[in-house]
């Protein structure tokens, strides 16, 4: 795979993934990036929002239904026909079904068979110092997985945003 792609996750479903990647894929395509979008596991509702917003076919990404050969092949179609690939996941980023290391359709399996860098959203009303506990959680639960950032969502103020921020910069 040539082009560069991420993946978008959250710790949990309703923290905001689909809203935060509609206006990622949004704004990449106003500044002229050739972008496409897939998701992770077998929704097909998102797929459609994707497509709307990139102006481009979306396609899913399952780990669990799709075979690896599959996979491979998607992706390696995708790379030489866009700049950027944004990978939505489902619900919480290790979230899937039982099964063999990487065959759960849990985004997860994506960022680590891929090596694809994750950017986790996290819903941080009512909390604060805690997110911070959450993202470094996410950080170290598995290797094979990089966050390469979080994307706050749900903040209530400016201060709430500090205490967050700094929260998880210590």
């Amino acid at each position: 795979m040539t082009a560069c792609a991420l993946i978008v996750a959250a710790p949990n479903s309703g923290a905001g993934k689909t809203t935060i990647t509609l206006g990622l894929l949004s704004a990449l395509k106003r500044k002229g990036i050739a972008v496409r979008a897939a998701k992770a596991g077998p929704d097909y509702i998102d797929p459609a929002f994707h497509a709307a917003a990139t102006g481009r076919d979306a396609f899913n990404l399952d780990t669990w239904a799709m075979p690896p050969s599959l996979l491979d092949a998607l992706l390696s179609e995708t790379a030489r026909d866009c700049d950027l690939l944004v990978i939505e996941g489902v619900m919480g980023l290790f979230d899937g079904a039982p099964g063999p290391s990487g065959r759960t359709g849990a985004a997860a399996d994506l960022a680590a068979r891929y090596a694809l860098p994750v950017v986790l959203v996290v819903d941080v009303a009512a909390q604060a110092q805690s997110a911070a506990a959450v993202v470094r959680g996410f950080s170290s639960h598995d290797a094979n997985v990089r966050i390469a950032g979080a994307i706050l969502n749900r903040v209530a103020s400016e201060r709430h945003r500090g205490l967050v921020s700094d929260a998880i910069g210590e």
